[in-house]
Formats: structure tokens, sequence, C-alpha cells
């Protein structure tokens, strides 16, 4: 028999335990996998350690995890054939006579590039090494330059297909399909919030984002002559998506066409080498691996948590607030939107997702200022969509915010830290927009999947 301890004092035992931990640098897989481990030998017993294989075994053996080595490896193969240089370069030369066309170029590139990669990184280092050098040298504003790109590179965590929206299906035992389905809208309207915000501010101040001088841009027909050079990947995208939203193929299906269409591809750029196979499949190796990792530490950590009374303690801390169910929903974003300052956005979802969506779906969201609301069959779907559009914010975030520091790995020596920190900053409020209207206007989220899945 374990040790027996109040759920407070367990609760701040084991969340500070794991601050400590992560303060001290260690990788979040081993610092939720080790700490679950010694409270399961400190306050549970031999009935709770059969919780190990039966908490882990599920993931190892869940059909739809199937489709994150393969989306992770697509994205590892079109990155190694020069697609995103080749989408920069056509869009800017589309965009370059706008006033900040690039940084307009920039968003739309990685837009692109979102619904063929699905992760945050690849895009985010790409995109750095070509579209931020292009417009320091001519004269953008810095932190606009930076900020376009941040912002830009987070799509990928949205728009499918989206390795976010496929750990968060399997955790929340939600349909991936409608998940991919309801994170178009909310990513496009994200992507022309960007669009938007850099053209409103280089029109009201031109020196921000001065256009292409003329001798630098390309003639109409030239602009249609370059358009040849995107329809390979653009009928990847239309392929990969279409036989998803059509129901012709699951999800993992559409993976694998995907995976195939992606050595076409780089097979027509010319670029598919062994070299290019054995550098594609390692990346995708190690980021197959940490996700999963992840998973197995993480499971185990929120799974004594809520054996031991944590879900309820939790449950019953947030309703004790007397909030109403809108205002639970924005407590949760806050907590969610603190958490992503320090942790990972795998680990805030296996942290998050099995104690916050119960609670979720036993409330009334009846809509705000007379809109409709949301019935509680659909809390899943929305929640989730919702909470992809917050972890955008996870990842722009100081201190933290992996993509500050993608790009940072990457930017011109006179680009510091502090000038990424700032950059980041309006679209942090951009995205925070985003969540609000995915809230007030459920539709956003849910009227795609309505009418796809209805119609088939």
């Amino acid at each position: 028999m374990g040790l027996e301890l109040p759920i407070l004092w367990l609760s701040v035992l084991m969340f500070g335990g794991l601050g400590v931990l992560l303060l001290l640098g260690l990788p979040m897989a081993f610092c939720t996998g080790s700490l679950a481990v010694l409270f399961l030998f400190l306050f549970g017993n031999s009935a709770v350690l059969n919780m190990l294989p039966s908490r882990i075994f599920p993931f190892m053996t869940d059909y739809q995890l199937s489709a994150v080595p393969l989306f992770i490896f697509m994205a590892a193969i079109l990155e190694k054939a020069g697609i995103i240089e080749e989408l920069f370069d056509v869009v800017y030369k589309w965009l370059g006579g706008l006033k900040g066309g690039l940084a307009s170029a920039t968003v739309i590139s990685c837009t692109l590039l979102a619904a063929m990669v699905g992760v945050v990184g690849a895009t985010e280092v790409t995109m750095g090494m070509i579209a931020l050098p292009a417009m320091l040298k001519r004269n953008y504003d810095a932190k606009l330059a930076c900020g376009s790109l941040l912002a830009g590179g987070t799509l990928g965590i949205l728009i499918p297909p989206s390795v976010m929206a496929i750990v968060y299906a399997v955790v929340a035992q939600q349909s991936l399909g409608e998940l991919l389905v309801g994170s178009v809208f909310p990513g496009l309207l994200l992507s022309s919030m960007y669009v938007g915000y850099v053209t409103l501010r280089c029109y009201i101040n031109p020196a921000l984002g001065p256009a292409l001088p003329v001798d630098e841009r390309v003639s109409f027909v030239e602009k249609l002559r370059l358009l040849r050079r995107t329809i390979l990947p653009i009928l990847l995208i239309i392929l990969v998506l279409g036989v998803i939203f059509l129901g012709i193929a699951t999800p993992v299906e559409a993976a694998g066409i995907g995976t195939f269409g992606a050595f076409i591809v780089c097979a027509a750029h010319r670029q598919l080498t062994w070299d290019t196979i054995r550098d594609a499949g390692i990346a995708t190796l190690k980021a197959t691996a940490m996700v999963m990792w992840i998973f197995f530490g993480a499971t185990m950590f929120v799974g004594f948590f809520i054996l031991k009374g944590g879900q309820t303690f939790v449950s019953d801390s947030i309703l004790g607030t007397g909030l109403a169910a809108y205002g639970v929903l924005i407590l949760m974003m806050v907590i969610l939107f603190v958490l992503g300052m320090f942790l990972d956005w795998v680990g805030i979802l296996l942290l998050t997702v099995p104690i916050f969506l119960p609670i979720l779906k036993g409330l009334q969201f009846d809509g705000l200022f007379g809109l409709p609301g949301v019935a509680s069959s659909d809390v899943p779907l929305w929640y989730g969509v919702i909470f992809m559009v917050n972890m955008q914010m996870a990842f722009l975030s100081p201190p933290f915010g992996y993509s500050l520091f993608y790009l940072k790995s990457v930017a011109p020596p006179q680009i510091t830290m502090a000038t990424i920190f700032r950059s980041a900053v309006p679209f942090l409020f951009l995205q925070a927009i985003g969540v609000g209207l995915c809230i007030v206007f459920p539709a956003i989220t849910l009227w795609l999947p309505k009418m796809v899945y209805v119609a088939n």
C-alpha cells in the first residue's frame, strides 16, 4: 500500500516537481515519465501499476497515429525537394509590387506549405532562410518581417493535414476527419488576418514594407509562366485534402497517398536521391520518436493524477469559481496560454485535454449575444479547433515559444532575440482575436464538417 496524501498537496507536488524538472532543462517526455513512475511507486500499489501497460498499449496500437510518421515523412521529402523555395519565389513575384507584398507573400506561402507539411519547424526554418533575407535586403521593418514569418509558420499546426489534429483526435476520441475539415476555415481566417494586418500597416506607413522596385517586377505573362512550377504541389494539396473531405479515404490512407505523391513531386524536381530519402527518414524518425515518448510519459502522469482523484479536484476547483460555461472556457484558454509559455504543445494537450474536455462536455453552451450555441455532441470538435488556434500562441509566446527560437537559429546576426520577441506581440493579439471569433461564432468551426459529412 502506497503513501496517502490529500489531492491538493499531491497536485502541488506533482506539478511543482514537473515545473522544477522542466526548468532544469530536462526533456518533457522524461520529466513526465520519471515523475509518473516515482509517484506510482510512492503513492500507488500493485493494482495501480497495471495502469502502465493499460495506458501505453492503446497508444502503441492506435491506427490513427500511423498518420503522424506518414505526414512528417511527406513534409521532410517536400522540404528536401526545394518546394518551399519555389513557392515563395512564385508568390513574392506575384505580390512584390504591392506595399508589404513580400511579407504577405511569406504568409501566403506558409499557408500553402501548411497544407502540405503539417508541422511548424520545417516551414519556419526554411522560410526564415529564404524570406527573411529577402525582406531585410529590400529595407522591410525587421519586426514586421519577423512577425509575418513567425505567424505564418504557426499555421502548420492548424491547417490540415495537422499532426496536432491527429494527436488530439486520438486523446479526445474525436473523428480525425471532422477535426481536419473543421480546422480549414479557422486556418484561412487567421491567414487572412495576418495578410490584412501586414497590408494595412504598410499602406499606412510605406516605409515598413516598400514595394519592389519597378526593375525587379515581372510581367503578367511571366507571372503566368511561373505558376507552372506550383502545379504539382497544388495538385498534391488538393489530392490529400480532397480524398479526406470527400470521404474517399481515411486520414491515414490520405497520408499514405500524400507520401507517395511527395515522392513524385520530388522526382519531378530531380531531387529524389538516396541521400534525400535517408535524410527525410532520419528526420521522421526523430520527430515521431519525440512525439511518442512524450505520449508515453504524459499519459502515465495524467493517468495517475486522474486515478488519485485529480480530475474531480480540478473540475470542482474550476466549477467552484461560479463562472458560467463561457467563463469556464475562457479560464481554460488563459491556463493554456500560460502553459504555452513553458511547455511543448504535445505535453499541454496530453496534460489538459483528458481533464478539461469532460468538464466542457457537462456544460451548456447556448450561444453569446443571441448567436447559435454548440450542441453537447459537437463540443469535442469545437474545443479541438479552439485548442489548436490557442496552441499557435504557444509557439509565439515568450520565453520558450518554439517558433521564436526556430527563427533565431537562421536569422542574421543583427536580428536579436529581443527583436524577435517584440515582433511576435501584434500577431499574438491577432491569434487571441482568432480564438475569440471561434468561440463567439462556432459556425466557423462546425459548419464545414456538417456540410461535408452530411453530404457524404
